[in-house]
């Protein structure tokens, strides 16, 4: 079974190295590294590893931890594609079809950020629209939404009012960005988390610019 664990580690040679090599020790096939963010002498990165079956997740957990200065963020089960350099092809492919665009951004962005469901919602003098979804998102109605329109991209109290009781019984981690306007929102969600990190609204905040000028010619 594949799990996503996501470290802090002091950004120094052989940290990750040192990771990789104690995971290896638990049994774990470490399959992707995505470096998510980095600065002031610590940095934050994916691995996906594999894991035979029968172990458990808190193996990985113990096994990272056992390298002076690396803590360990979350651990969750991890099915997506491992490509994480996916922008692009996402890009073009909105370009060639931007009938379905918003649809398309909302599917792809959830392998991109490593994330459980997008949504694309509208805000239309206080009535809000549900314009497209990823195939994990929610169908329940979206009630209140607070926040729109929104100016920039940011991270979403998960513990808010508004937010579903099933959303916060999985623990999910939410962000958000503008698609082209305030009124227009990409609503992304990671249920068991870890939280989205600065270096990662910045992502979603970059591709949907980008998307939405595609869109808008």
């Amino acid at each position: 079974m594949s799990f996503l664990i996501r470290v802090q580690l002091p950004d120094s040679p052989g940290v990750l190295g040192a990771v990789a090599s104690a995971l290896g020790l638990a049994g774990a096939d470490i399959l992707s590294v995505d470096v998510v963010e980095r600065g002031n002498g610590v940095a934050v990165d994916d691995l996906v590893v594999e894991l035979p079956s029968g172990r458990l997740p808190d193996t990985l957990i113990t096994a990272a931890e056992s390298v002076e200065g690396v803590e360990v963020d979350a651990v969750r089960p991890y099915a997506g594609v491992l490509d994480t350099h996916r922008e692009l092809e996402l890009v073009e492919e909105i370009a060639a079809h931007p009938a379905s665009g918003l649809e398309l951004l909302a599917d792809g962005v959830p392998r991109i950020v490593r994330a459980g469901w997008s949504l694309v919602v509208q805000y239309d003098d206080g009535d809000i629209t549900r314009l497209a979804s990823s195939t994990a998102a929610p169908e329940a109605p979206l009630g209140e939404l607070p926040w729109l329109p929104l100016e920039r991209a940011s991270v979403l109290d998960a513990e808010a009012s508004w937010v579903p009781e099933m959303w916060r019984e999985l623990g999910t981690e939410l962000a958000a960005t503008p698609v082209g306007k305030p009124d227009r929102a990409l609503l992304v969600g990671r249920p068991g988390g870890p939280m989205f990190r600065a270096a990662e609204v910045a992502r979603l905040a970059h591709l949907a610019g980008i998307v939405a000028v595609v869109l808008d010619n």
